[in-house]
């Protein structure tokens, strides 16, 4: 468990980094977008594909910690709707101080997708077993009238 909370410690700074560093020789160069699918089109649409894997395959891992880390640190945040609906919230957060605050950075809901896709996968593959494993489902009173033998 406190390999769980320094992992997220860790990961939160380095999520601070990647995106809250200002670009100021960027601004110019980006631009707010909130329709879905509009910069995923300009990934696939790169000249170079080690661009577009880097864009989406960045966004996608930036995400996949989140889908591991949240079932471990916080049993209530167990099961996929719910590391989905936490990820969407943190990363909406993320976008709009990055859009307010940051120089030469901007909101993009497919960033917001992307991280949230990262996270869905993150919680399939590995973390929804480390989450069982951390936190067993507890057995209540009423299980014995509920649940199948």
């Amino acid at each position: 468990m406190l390999a769980a909370f320094v992992c997220m410690v860790g990961f939160a700074a380095a999520l601070a980094k990647a995106t809250l560093v200002p670009q100021p020789g960027s601004v110019d160069l980006v631009h707010t977008n909130l329709h879905p699918g509009r910069s995923l089109h300009a990934y696939l649409d790169q000249p170079a594909f080690r661009d577009t894997v880097k864009q989406i395959g960045g966004n996608v891992l930036l995400g996949a910690p989140f889908g591991v880390l949240l079932p471990m640190l916080l049993p209530k945040a167990r099961g996929a709707v719910r590391v989905v609906v936490v990820t969407a919230l943190v990363m909406v957060a993320v976008e709009t101080v990055q859009g307010l605050i940051v120089e030469g950075r901007a909101f993009d809901i497919d960033d917001v997708i992307l991280n949230t896709t990262g996270a869905l996968l993150g919680y399939v593959v590995i973390g929804r077993w480390l989450g069982h494993a951390l936190h067993p489902r507890r057995r209540h009173w009423w299980h014995r009238w509920t649940q199948r033998q």
